[in-house]
Order: structure tokens, then sequence, then C-alpha cells
């Protein structure tokens, strides 16, 4: 069993806070600040690889537009993230480890599309896909299941809606795992194939049958926050700790950020986004 690093005082420090609180100790980009001065090199990569979902929309973002907002919260700068893109343009090796390896597949085959912009909705989804397996390989059981507990979810909850609303299924899955490969390969049959891949399967059907967006949006969150904590009962003050303390903080902080009203009001715009993009029935 490999030595892992242990961060007795730090964690013994952390305050404590329940999915139902109602005011954050501190943000998560605050903690993160607090992170870099504590955590050892080998587990600040760890979670650089986890918010490389930022660095993702910035790629995305700077292809379609080289002036185009920069969220910060990335672990790459612009400048970075636009010397990778000509690079690869101009098929030069890219260095510094810095650079996640699928960047460079996706860049090309955004360069290799002549207009990627009408891709839409599908070349998010295949960056997303690409960054899914990327994650999952992480050298570390509770983050690599993470990973793949949100791409289930994703999947699943996509294939239900998709099938309901007389959507290509498979045309919206995303990654590469068995449970994506299972759902493509069934997409006509009642379970996906499902029932008997993930544990899971009947908890997240129920959520998906909740008609109010911003409930079934909390209970998932609640499903995520109970996962965290069921997986690390045995996990004190060590990284894994830390990453479960961080995903849960993230979490309270989405829903101290949103009441009732507000959190209606954004589910709407996102939905109502979803169906200028797939042309969904109006009684989504």
């Amino acid at each position: 069993m490999l030595f892992k690093n242990q961060y007795y005082y730090f964690v013994a420090g952390l305050p404590d806070f329940s999915f139902d609180s109602m005011k954050l100790p501190f943000t998560a980009e605050e903690f993160m600040e607090m992170l870099n001065e504590v955590l050892k090199q080998d587990d600040r990569k760890l979670l650089n690889r986890y918010f490389l979902k930022y660095d993702n929309n910035n790629l995305l973002n700077l292809l379609k537009d080289r002036n185009a907002s920069f969220n910060l919260k990335g672990r790459l700068s612009r400048e970075e993230i636009l010397d990778v893109v000509s690079k690869v343009k101009e098929e030069l090796p890219l260095k510094g480890s810095k650079i996640p390896p699928y960047f460079e597949d996706y860049i090309k085959r955004w360069l290799g599309e002549e207009n990627p912009h009408e891709g839409g909705h599908l070349w998010e989804d295949m960056l997303s896909s690409l960054y899914m397996d990327y994650g999952m390989e992480i050298k570390n059981s509770l983050m690599s299941r993470w990973f793949e507990l949100n791409l289930n979810i994703g999947n699943m909850l996509t294939a239900v809606y998709a099938r309901k609303y007389g959507m290509d299924v498979a045309k919206y899955i995303v990654g590469n795992n068995k449970p994506a490969r299972t759902i493509r390969e069934n997409a006509h049959t009642r379970d996906f194939g499902l029932s008997r891949e993930l544990e899971y399967f009947d908890t997240l059907l129920r959520i998906s049958e909740e008609p109010d967006i911003y409930d079934r949006e909390r209970r998932l969150d609640k499903f995520r926050w109970d996962w965290l904590e069921e997986n690390t009962v045995f996990d004190y003050f060590n990284i894994e700790y830390i990453f479960a303390f961080l995903c849960k903080l993230q979490i309270l902080e989405r829903w101290v950020q949103l009441n009732a009203e507000e959190g209606e009001r954004v589910f709407r715009d996102l939905i109502k986004n979803l169906k200028n993009e797939t042309k969904l029935p109006e009684d989504f």
C-alpha cells in the first residue's frame, strides 16, 4: 500500500457544514487558495486535473473567439491556451506537463472542420467526453470514481429525456466507459441496459421523474453529497477527505447562492436555451 500524505492540522481546523447549511464558511475559490499553501505537489496535481473543467470552457471560448472572456479559475492562462492552439495549427510538438493531452486531439478536430461553429452543443459534448475519459484515468480511486459517477448521472438523465422527446439517444451520450457504451447499445430498451450495471439506477430514475426542475437538481446534488459521505467514511486527514470537502463545498456554494425563486428562473432559462438548440416540445 502506497504511503499517503497526511494533513492532520489542516483538516482538524476545517469547519463543519451540512447539505442544508445556510451559510458558507468560505468559497471554493478561497479554499483552493488555502490548499495551494498546504498540499504536497503530487496532491496538488491531482486537484489541478479536477479543475480542468474551467480550462475546457476557456479553450472552447478561445477557439470561437481569441478575444473571448476568460475564466481565471482555470489552471492555464489565456496565453498558454492560445500558444497550444497555435502550435497544433502549425503541427509543432507540445511541451509542458500542464497541457492535458486531450487538448491536442480536440484542437485538431476543431481545426479540421470547415465550420465547427455549426456543431453547437456537440462540440461541448465532445470536449466533455474527452475530459471525463481523462479524469477517470486519475491515479486516485475516489477522484476517478467521482468523475465516473457524474458521467453516469449525466448520461442516464440525458438518455431518459432524449427518449422521452423522441431524440436520438446515442447521439447525446458522452464518454466511453461501460455504462456509456451500454446506453448506446441499448437505446431502445426500457432501462437502457443499466438496471444491472448501476446500483443507483432506480434512485436516479426516481429523481428524473421529479417534475419540478429546482427540486430535481437539489435531489441530484443531495445524491452526490451522500455518495461522497459514504465513500470517505474511513478517510480522515488525506487528500480524499480534502477532495470530498471541496466537492461538498462547491455543492453548498451553489445552493447558498440560489434561493428557490432565483433557482427556478435560472433552470428555466437553461431549459429555454436547450429548447432553442434542440427544438424540444414546449411542455419540457
